[in-house]
């Protein structure tokens, strides 16, 4: 492995060791120094990669806004397709990368006041939920989801997806649900 490759590779390790303690310890109890002793680095070290404890915070927080915008919610035959398709590759994953989990907590404890703001005002500018209820409305229109409020049933969707990945971000042996289940908040009978 060369130097590039080696220095990536330190780089991730600090980012998912920093995503555990900030989940695990909280934001504003983890220190700088107990990332680098986790990964029994230095201090100097870790400033060497991140500058600051909000700037590891932030590039976190960035890491889960990216992963919001996919998929978009076109190519699908009908919208039902696009919440199915999208949370059966989610719980794959979830169950294949325990850190997924984590960056679904990390983002949601970034919008709460009192957190970095730069990583505030990131977190917030995700909207799965104003998103999502526009595909809703198509899906009420090709008759794949329900009939009602299509941003309560966004609502109802993306709050059970929130809750099952941090259940199981919380105890990994939780099984998860098959994705039809979740998907069945919104299908039309």
């Amino acid at each position: 492995m060369g130097r590039k490759e080696q220095k990536e590779e330190r780089r991730q390790q600090i980012l998912f060791k920093a995503l555990e303690l900030f989940v695990t310890k909280g934001y504003q109890e983890t220190k700088i120094s107990d990332i680098a002793g986790e990964l029994g680095i230095s201090v100097g070290l870790l400033f060497h990669y991140y500058e600051s404890k909000e700037a590891l915070h932030y590039e976190l927080v960035k890491m889960g806004v990216e992963g919001t915008k996919y998929p978009n919610g076109t190519g699908f035959e009908k919208a039902i397709d696009y919440f199915a398709g999208f949370l059966k590759v989610l719980l794959e994953t979830v169950k294949t990368n325990p850190w997924v989990s984590q960056i679904f907590i990390l983002t949601s404890q970034a919008r709460r006041p009192g957190m970095p703001e730069e990583a505030r005002k990131l977190a917030m500018t995700i909207d799965q939920i104003g998103f999502s209820a526009k595909v809703v409305e198509k899906g009420q229109k090709d008759g794949s989801i329900r009939e009602g409020d299509p941003v309560a049933l966004s609502a109802a969707f993306w709050c059970s997806v929130q809750g099952i990945v941090e259940q199981h971000a919380y105890d990994g042996t939780l099984p998860l649900p098959e994705a039809d289940w979740v998907t069945d908040i919104l299908r039309r009978r």
